[in-house]
Formats: C-alpha cells, sequence, structure tokens
C-alpha cells in the first residue's frame, strides 16, 4: 500500500524535504519534476528530511514532458485550489500518482484544464485563505488515501 507523490517544479526545499520525510514514512516513492527552486543538495532541504532523506525514494525529470513520457500508462490525480471535487471524493488505488503543483502558483493552468475530471482540491473553511502550505497539502492527501486503502 504506496502512492506516488508528485512535485511539479517545487520552489521551497523546507516543504521538499518534509514530503520527502512523509514520502519514506508511509512508503511512497517522491518524484520531483525540473526545474527546482533550490539545489537538491540544500541543507534546508536535507534539514527538513534530516537523516531520513537518505533513504527516500525519488525519481527526478527534467521537465514536465519527461514525467508524462516515463509515466504515460499511470493513473493519476491533481490537486489545486481551483479543483472541483474535494479530496474525499477520490476512488484511490495503490501506486497512484497524487500530482502536486508548485507552492506559489500551484499547478500549469494547462495541467487542470486537461484533467479537470481527475482535479481535486482540499476544502478549506475560511476565505481568508487561499490554500494549506504544499507538505500539510499532501500530507492530507496521502493518509486519507492510506486510510480508503487500508
Amino acid at each position: 500500500m504506496a502512492f506516488n507523490i508528485v512535485l511539479i517544479e517545487p520552489e521551497i526545499p523546507n516543504n521538499t524535504g518534509n514530503i520527502g520525510r512523509l514520502s519514506l514514512g508511509t512508503g511512497s516513492t517522491l518524484h520531483l519534476v525540473k526545474p527546482f527552486g533550490f539545489e537538491i543538495t540544500d541543507t534546508r532541504l536535507k534539514r527538513a528530511g534530516l537523516d531520513y532523506w537518505q533513504h527516500v525514494n525519488i525519481v527526478e525529470y527534467e521537465n514536465i514532458a519527461e514525467f508524462y513520457e516515463k509515466n504515460s500508462a499511470a493513473k493519476m490525480v491533481y490537486f489545486s485550489s481551483h479543483g472541483e471535487k474535494a479530496h474525499w471524493d477520490i476512488e484511490f488505488e495503490d501506486e497512484m500518482f497524487l500530482v502536486f503543483g508548485q507552492e506559489s502558483k500551484g499547478l500549469p493552468e494547462s495541467i487542470t484544464a486537461d484533467n479537470k475530471e481527475t482535479t481535486y482540491k482540499i476544502p478549506l473553511y475560511s476565505e481568508h485563505i487561499r490554500s494549506l502550505n504544499l507538505a500539510n497539502a499532501v500530507s492530507v492527501v496521502v493518509f486519507e488515501g492510506l486510510r480508503n486503502l487500508r
């Protein structure tokens, strides 16, 4: 029981480090799509991932096109504050790809437009917030998925 967590062009090393730690703790694979907003050797990334980083199963891609080329047969769901369905409506499957966008902009509009039926949001209950922190959002989705698969 595991997922494939995908970060499209992550910008903040601390978030990526925390998500790497989450990936390891849940038996998931972390897919990182370049360009990054940091160097993969950034000490903030390593600090957030603690001494676990060396054990995280990571796959890196040079760009979005390479990611799709190598995972063309994968079942994917996408996450955006513009999604129309809530994350708890997903029919989770083992090895599903959970795709998240940049901290500042989210997923490119081309991706959400092409995948409307498989784009979900995490409901928020305050008009004073646009989105959750990326690491928190990934945690919410991954553990909801694991709860569904158990």
